[in-house]
């Protein structure tokens, strides 16, 4: 996951010109009218138990240098809500947003396509791996209006017994995982991963989540 630039998240066209995945939003907004039919509880995810954060957890050492290129994608805002209160038409917008960043970008490994085991983008040549998906969808959900604070960075062992990076929704009716191996949107304790840790609501570090075996990488597509 090397930096081909110092330090500064790049400014202008460079979300749409490499992703082309910003246009959509204009319909999958918040505000956005949809069907009369997705107006019901029905569409809507079941209510189920959220994951409990332990413990205060290392961070990955390519979060934290992330989070010097990228500071305001790791602030934490107390102001905003610790959970996001799901509705027909939030539910949309993640699904979609969720769709339209797997479908669109190259999946490559970070030492295929930095040459290092491990680096945490967002994906602006519209390529990446496991977490530079997720810090993507996280991105464009918060310029949707989603807060920030209710969306964080999750490391896994998946079914491989690899690290892998997921995104956690900690919503009112459960915490749901955004993961770019399934455009299935499911609650964490269906995923089959084996949950380690997650950024914090709070600060900006990470907690436990129980799992034993800790990663020191996410390099997995």
């Amino acid at each position: 996951m090397g930096w081909t630039k110092t330090g500064r998240e790049k400014t202008g066209g460079t979300w749409a010109k490499a992703l082309g995945v910003l246009g959509f939003l204009a319909l999958a907004s918040l505000g956005a009218p949809v069907a009369a039919g997705a107006q019901t509880l029905a569409a809507l995810p079941a209510a189920s138990a959220a994951a409990q954060p332990r413990s205060a957890a290392r961070p990955l050492a390519a979060w934290v240098a992330f989070c010097e290129r990228y500071a305001a994608e790791c602030a934490v805002d107390p102001g905003e809500p610790a959970s996001i209160a799901l509705t027909p038409a939030i539910w949309s917008t993640i699904a979609r947003v969720n769709r339209q960043v797997n479908r669109s970008l190259r999946a490559v490994t970070d030492q295929d396509h930095w040459g290092v085991p491990d680096r945490w983008d967002l994906a602006e040549d519209g390529a990446g791996d496991c977490e530079d998906y997720q810090l993507l969808k996280r991105k464009l959900l918060a310029e949707a209006g989603l807060p920030r604070r209710a969306m964080r960075m999750t490391v896994v062992i998946d079914e491989k017994g690899e690290g892998h990076a997921v995104l956690t929704l900690v919503t009112d009716r459960g915490d749901y995982i955004l993961d770019n191996k399934t455009t299935e949107i499911q609650a964490w304790y269906r995923t089959g991963y084996v949950f380690i840790k997650r950024e914090s609501a709070d600060v900006v570090a990470w907690v436990s989540l129980g799992g034993v075996t800790s990663p020191t990488t996410t390099a997995n597509r």
